[in-house]
């Protein structure tokens, strides 16, 4: 019995489910996963990599369960953040963010995380975002002020059942200007955005600008997807402002409801309590921990815990998971018959449902053989 056995399988109604946080969604023989990617401004750090790693065994278990999914996984290469480290960097902002990219990119294959079907970059898609701000003003559920467009988001806060203080707080600091006096409520964002010194520049109908981030990843999805998708995925750090807008922008643009069938909000990387991330200095990079240690080492250390759930990180996560691996290692070893069906049809159930990856792999290393080898290719753990 091999992975490519497994992917075969079809549930007898000729459709599958698969449970995401407690919901059960029902797919044919394919899924739309759109992955929010990277803003290429630094090196890829621990926690940037347990998101993209989490949706690749995403990717992987759909295929187990007899879904093809078609990932898209867009770049966000037009962004205040790289502008600024362009900047002190001196050089251009898109020579920066194509070099961060490639470092990214060698970080995710040594990693073992296969490239999406679909990767478009923001940059490329500036005239989509003109033209989703031009729809979005028509329709009213945006207006034009002083040469931008800003999207009407009162809603999306009342949507996202957070108060007031923490919506604004949060959307400080994901550059969502809630004292921008131009603006109508402090939660609308900019679809467009009126030119400013020190950033990149294009001609539209409203005078020179550039797009909202929101706005970017609503014409990077609608124009690969279409108006909604399957599995929206990314990680809970996102999910206000940035997912919040992005499915109230894609909703009332097409008018289809909702904008996703599922959420893929994977847990944050902590340290000591705080947020892995360059802002706090606490980030361990990629590259520094595959010196050490092994690929499938570093992904069973982000994957042997509940996908959603935040947790901390320290040295010592990566020698238990070392641990792990070898006590798979050594299962798939053990003789065994040809075929294990019922062990193989357990871990597809555990896989199915919220993606259980710890209590497949004990499955597979009590039932050994078959099952841990078969569990071991799934998870890109061999």
């Amino acid at each position: 019995m091999t992975f490519e056995s497994m992917t075969r399988w079809r549930p007898s109604t000729g459709a599958t489910a698969i449970t995401l946080d407690g919901r059960s969604t029902t797919l044919l023989d394919r899924a739309r996963v759109y992955a929010c990617g990277i803003t290429p401004y630094d090196m890829t750090h621990l926690g940037h990599a347990a998101t993209f790693v989490w949706v690749d065994t995403l990717r992987r278990v759909l295929r187990v369960l007899g879904v093809e999914p078609i990932l898209c996984r867009n770049v966000t290469d037009v962004d205040d953040v790289i502008d600024d480290a362009a900047r002190t960097a001196g050089v251009r902002y898109d020579h920066f963010a194509a070099l961060q990219e490639f470092r990214f990119d060698e970080d995710m294959s040594a990693l073992r995380v296969r490239m999406p079907d679909h990767e478009p970059r923001a940059h490329r898609y500036v005239d989509a975002v003109i033209r989703l701000a031009g729809a979005l003003a028509a329709s009213g559920a945006a207006y034009v002020r002083d040469g931008g467009v800003y999207f009407r988001g009162r809603h999306v806060v009342a949507r996202s059942r957070l108060n007031e203080e923490t919506a604004l707080r949060l959307a400080r600091e994901y550059g969502g200007r809630p004292d921008d006096e131009t603006k109508d409520d402090p939660f609308d964002v900019a679809v467009w955005q009126p030119a400013e010194p020190g950033h990149p520049v294009w001609d539209s109908p409203w005078g020179p600008g550039r797009p909202g981030w929101h706005a970017e990843c609503v014409a990077m999805s609608v124009s690969t997807f279409g108006p909604c998708v399957d599995i929206h995925a990314g990680g809970a750090d996102l999910r206000f402002p940035h997912h919040a807008y992005h499915a109230a922008m894609a909703e009332a643009y097409a008018g289809v409801s909702p904008y996703a069938r599922a959420w893929f909000h994977v847990g944050t990387v902590l340290v000591d309590g705080a947020k892995m991330s360059k802002s706090h200095g606490n980030y361990v990079l990629v590259q520094d921990l595959l010196r050490d240690h092994s690929a499938p080492v570093v992904r069973l250390a982000i994957l042997d815990r509940p996908w959603a759930a935040s947790w901390e990180y320290a040295p010592g996560v990566l020698d238990v998971a070392a641990a792990r691996l070898e006590d798979l290692h050594q299962a798939a070893g053990r003789r065994g018959g040809h075929t294990d069906e019922p062990g193989i049809e357990r871990m597809r159930r555990l896989l199915g449902t919220d993606l259980d990856v710890p209590a497949a792999l004990d499955v597979a290393i009590e039932r050994g053989g078959t099952a841990a080898r078969v569990l071991t290719a799934a998870l890109g753990l061999a």
